[in-house]
């Protein structure tokens, strides 16, 4: 019973650490003032986000497309590049397995300073395309191991009796390994997303003039103090990231059942 309550009271600790500041940030968006002194319940900061903040929404619009579309190219090659080292046999593919390991153990800010390099090595113009890249290159590890982790517990004979009833290579492709991989597929894309849509030191060094990301943009507004409407906006993101949760929680039953 001891055990239950330490267990139970280290628990409650742990999610107080956790969601405690966010329950603050949430409440002080709804402060009327701008400092930490509750002036009374107001949406004034809401109102001035959404009336009077446009480049905050630009680069809002920059991070979603960047993160998007460096998500789904991030998670094709990594899905299909976790099938090839798993099921396939080449030259190399041990050296190859562990150079997928060197972008999750290099720190961030090495990543970003040999890119710049390389950027300005062959005299790329910085800007979205650089920073699409960049998201690219270090979101496929993530995905990579996401979709090998669920290969370790995938059960090859069914794609061998596919291929025994006649089907082809792309048709047992299509219609057995997609759907069984789905949920991690999913995953790995989710995970590619988040991480590029929160990241903020390899942007920093590949980003150009005109080219903001939110998370530069906010680092950009709290040098000169930090606003309340940002508050707000951590709050829509948030609300945001809990409706996408719960609907890929409910794909991924839809697709498993």
């Amino acid at each position: 019973m001891n055990k239950r309550r330490t267990s139970f009271f280290f628990f409650c600790i742990t999610m107080l650490f956790f969601y405690l500041p966010l329950l603050v940030l949430v409440v002080y968006s709804f402060n009327d003032g701008k400092s930490m002194v509750w002036k009374g319940f107001s949406l004034r900061w809401y109102r001035e986000l959404f009336t009077y903040s446009e480049n905050i929404w630009q680069a809002f619009r920059y991070s979603i497309g960047v993160a998007v579309v460096s998500g789904l190219l991030s998670t094709v090659i990594g899905t299909l590049g976790a099938i090839a080292l798993k099921w396939y046999s080449f030259k190399s593919k041990k050296y190859l397995q562990l150079l997928t390991v060197l972008p999750l153990v290099v720190p961030d800010i090495i990543i970003g300073v040999s890119l710049l390099i390389m950027f300005a090595s062959i005299h790329w113009k910085l800007g979205l395309l650089t920073i699409f890249i960049a998201h690219t290159t270090f979101n496929i590890p993530y995905v990579l191991f996401i979709v090998m982790a669920r290969l370790e517990e995938f059960d090859y004979s069914v794609v061998e009796a596919a291929y025994d009833l006649g089907a082809t290579e792309r048709q047992a492709f299509q219609k057995v390994i997609l759907p069984m991989l789905f949920p991690a597929i999913i995953s790995g894309f989710l995970m590619a997303v988040t991480l590029s849509f929160d990241d903020f030191v390899i942007t920093f060094f590949v980003a150009g003039p005109g080219s903001s990301t939110l998370p530069l943009r906010i680092y950009s507004m709290i040098r000169l103090g930090v606003s309340p409407v940002i508050n707000a906006l951590s709050v829509i993101l948030i609300a945001l990231s809990i409706v996408l949760t719960i609907s890929t929680k409910k794909l991924q039953k839809n697709v498993i059942s």
